[in-house]
């Protein structure tokens, strides 16, 4: 019983709040929200997010693999990342397991290499010991012949004849052996030339191969702190990554001394990015850290953002001032000063109201709202300068008003002046382009020229 009484004490409740909520009923107005114009100093600054990089680094290099006929190894061992080392230190090393594959197989060759040259020195050892031999044969036949030649001096002149041509059968014989063992000589000496160089090629590419297996160990040129390498994708070099020949960097030891972010801007804002601009570089894991900054490079070419269509422009800022906190590939926030101005009005972006050609903001004047014609120079991420139009302190609003199109318009003149500006632009970007014309069909005909002479 008293839990029914209390649940119909509870819908009684609910009905009258749900009749208080819709009894309520609150007039929809828009409030107009106003602001006034001001004048002093203006920045125009653009925000990035970058990397902190040393400046200048030590590369901690693999073996040369292209000289052996290597070009990918993988690193079987390397020591954790920010590791301070001396000069001398142990950094990485290198899988071997292709490398000693590579030795043996050339070991082998070698070893066969070694047996040809050992054969063909003995068989030319031989071939000349023959050709020499038979050289003496051949001497000793041209004096006997000789000898029956004069003993044949009392014989008949048939005998005589026989004699003679004997002698000179002999001495035919034995020029002829002695020309074609010089020939042999030559012969042998460029078979024994062949297989020596073939003999010192195999050795030397078995010292080549040994030096670079020596280098699978990589040590520290210097003392530092051991830096992963970064590849083209931005992946670092870890244990299991592959090393190449075409970029052989395992590791770096940076130069702590200067520092720079590296950062990328927008195709949008590239154009107010110059070399020595100011800039501050804030560092994410220290929010409170701010640092003086410059700017040292601007690319001239742009690149797309993995997984974006936007074009970015790679700047390169370095960093003043100097911090034992700072450390390579930490993320910085920077904010660059592209230009300054003093002295000028500036309201919110919120103000401005564009309409076909006309830029125009809604302010008072003399106690009535009107739509004010603007002429705008540049802005920020919050405000835009106001060339003509407005001055200080002037009221004007954030918000478009409902009866804007009941509005008069004021600032005819102002109109008229930003057309004649346009209209003196396009006359001198006319004159230009007539003259880069001119200019380029006048070197069209010298070079015509210079082609008939």
């Amino acid at each position: 019983m008293k839990r029914k009484t209390l649940y119909f004490i509870g819908g009684i409740l609910a009905i009258l709040i749900i009749a208080f909520i819709f009894s309520y009923t609150e007039t929809d107005t828009i409030v107009d929200i106003t602001t006034k114009a001001k004048k002093g100093d203006f920045e125009i600054s653009i925000t990035t997010t970058g990397e902190l990089r040393a400046e200048n680094s030590e590369r901690i290099k693999g073996p040369f693999l292209r000289k052996v006929g290597l070009y990918r190894m993988k690193i079987s061992e390397l020591i954790p990342e920010g590791t301070i080392v001396d000069s001398g230190d142990f950094v990485a090393s290198l899988d071997r397991t292709e490398i000693t594959s590579r030795y043996d197989d050339i070991e082998d060759q070698l070893q066969k290499v070694q047996s040809q040259y050992d054969k063909t020195q003995l068989d030319t050892a031989l071939d000349l010991r023959q050709l020499r031999d038979n050289l003496i044969n051949l001497k000793y036949s041209l004096e006997e012949a000789e000898i029956t030649l004069e003993q044949s001096k009392y014989e008949s002149p048939a005998t005589k004849r026989q004699a003679k041509i004997n002698i000179e059968k002999a001495t035919r014989a034995y020029n002829q052996s002695l020309e074609n063992y010089d020939l042999k000589v030559e012969q042998n000496e460029a078979r024994m030339m062949e297989v020596a160089i073939n003999l010192n090629q195999q050795k030397k590419r078995l010292k080549d191969i040994e030096d670079v297996m020596d280098d699978f160990t990589i040590y520290a040129p210097k003392s530092g702190m051991v830096i992963y390498h970064k590849e083209w994708g931005g992946q670092k070099r870890k244990v299991g990554s592959e090393f190449n020949t075409w970029d052989p960097t395992v590791a770096t030891l940076p130069d702590m001394s200067s520092m720079i972010s590296k950062t990328y801007v927008n195709e949008i804002d590239i154009s107010k990015v110059s070399v020595r601009q100011k800039a501050i570089v804030g560092i994410d894991a220290f929010p409170d850290k701010k640092l003086n900054g410059e700017v040292i490079e601007v690319a001239n070419v742009g690149e797309d953002l993995p997984n974006s269509d936007a074009k970015v422009f790679e700047v390169i800022i370095r960093i003043s001032d100097t911090d034992s906190i700072l450390r390579p590939n930490m993320t910085s926030s920077n904010t660059i000063l592209a230009k300054q101005y003093t002295d000028v009005v500036y309201v919110p972006l919120e103000s401005i109201i564009n309409n076909d050609s006309l830029t125009y903001i809604v302010k008072y004047k003399n106690g009535s709202r009107v739509k004010q014609i603007v002429e705008v120079g540049e802005s920020n991420e919050n405000d835009i300068i106001i060339k003509q139009g407005i001055n200080e302190d002037d009221e004007v609003f954030m918000s478009i008003p409902e009866d804007v199109d009941n509005l008069d318009f004021t600032g005819l003149d102002i109109y008229k002046d930003i057309l004649r500006k346009r209209e003196i632009e396009k006359k001198k970007e006319e004159e230009e382009r007539a003259l880069r014309e001119k200019n380029k069909t006048k070197e069209s005909l010298n070079k015509e020229m210079d082609g008939v002479s």
